[in-house]
């Protein structure tokens, strides 16, 4: 398949609402869109850098220089045979997961239309619904909380995952378990804590919570592992992970009992299959987390949660949870059973609305063979 051109659009999408974490309050959400023509046919990705250094040290500028002056050169105007050839390409390129994961993702698209095929059978996927989960941002009280909650269980997500800062957290979780004590919950600290905060934990430990995510530094996984020998709780390592090698680590070190996957977050699909099976080799549960992604990444990310291992439910909630309107046809819903269907047309199975697209386009650039 030769690379004929490749489109950068910088995009800026209006939350319905504004998201509060322990890293701060997102009122908007900016990605690189990124579009590959190859004889005739078109895919689609995302790169889910942020326009802020908060989660990662990747931002849309910096995302978007080395896709202009490293990635995209790297594949141009050749002959690409498949999405591994590709990766082997820009290879030397050191870290920058979230813009590589964008470009990848597009390759993946287009490939399986050249195929005929979806995306979630070309990377191995096994369902035809996968399960959801929704996330909430902090809340100013109590009872906004539980309002929100008893919302989107009415939606019918089938798990809940609040986020949680110091000062900010077991008043919350001991309101959700006495007004929800059955409901699926998680807890997402977005590594706001430190080991001096095992006795909060400890408590924690009490309510009965699928699992606690990042509780620690956003690098660590050493402390992780001192922290969860002393929690029945299971911790889930996000921020952590960037890599099957991190994976690993935080395996055998004991850090973790579940993986958080976020194929931005590790360079693409393909490392996210690697810690997939490895982690399915393991025992260990894995699950698919967010990035407030448009329907193009959230398209991507329904067919990857589609994969046998992925059998905790995903941060993959509907269209209409992030933004009014989204920039693909058919927009995600969740169905009343808590599950999203899984596209089956070919590649990411979603059309891309080009007017919409457009409206929400900050800039844009295009490559030419």
């Amino acid at each position: 398949m030769r690379i004929d051109r490749v489109e950068l659009r910088h995009i800026k999408m209006i939350l319905v609402s504004p998201f509060v974490t322990s890293m701060g309050t997102e009122y908007d959400e900016e990605h690189i869109i990124v579009r590959v023509d190859a004889e005739g046919v078109t895919g689609w990705g995302e790169s889910v850098a942020e326009g802020t250094p908060f989660y990662s040290y990747e931002t849309v500028p910096t995302a978007w220089h080395i896709l202009q002056d490293f990635l995209i050169p790297s594949i141009l105007g050749k002959d690409i045979k498949n999405v591994d050839e590709a990766i082997a390409a820009y290879a030397k390129v050191r870290g920058h997961m979230m813009a590589k994961a964008g470009l990848e993702a597009a390759l993946w698209d287009a490939f399986a239309k050249t195929q005929n095929i979806s995306l979630s059978k070309m990377l191995g996927g096994v369902r035809d619904k996968v399960d959801v989960g929704v996330s909430i941002g902090i809340q100013d009280s109590v009872p906004h909380l539980i309002k929100k909650v008893e919302g989107y269980l009415a939606e019918g997500y089938g798990r809940i995952k609040i986020k949680i800062a110091p000062g900010l957290d077991l008043q919350f979780v001991e309101a959700l378990r006495k007004e929800f004590p059955d409901t699926l919950l998680q807890v997402d600290a977005n590594s706001a804590y430190t080991l001096d905060h095992i006795g909060l934990f400890k408590k924690m430990d009490g309510y009965n919570l699928q699992l606690i995510e990042q509780p620690l530094g956003y690098e660590d996984i050493y402390d992780h592992s001192k922290l969860q020998r002393e929690l029945k709780t299971a911790i889930c390592l996000d921020e952590s992970i960037h890599s099957l090698d991190d994976t690993r680590a935080a395996i055998e070190l004991g850090s973790c009992r579940v993986i958080n996957i976020k194929p931005g977050r590790v360079g693409g699909f393909t490392e996210s299959k690697l810690i997939h099976d490895y982690c399915a080799s393991k025992n260990i549960p894995v699950w698919h987390g967010g990035m407030l992604e448009s329907g193009i990444g959230r398209a991507g990310n329904v067919a990857l949660a589609s994969l046998p291992n992925f059998t905790m439910p995903g941060d993959i909630s509907a269209s209409k949870r992030y933004y009014k309107e989204d920039i693909v046809d058919p927009e995600f819903v969740v169905n009343p059973d808590g599950t999203m269907t899984v596209p089956t047309g070919p590649g990411i199975g979603v059309e891309v609305n080009m007017k919409m697209l457009e409206k929400v386009t900050v800039k844009s650039l295009a490559f030419k063979a």
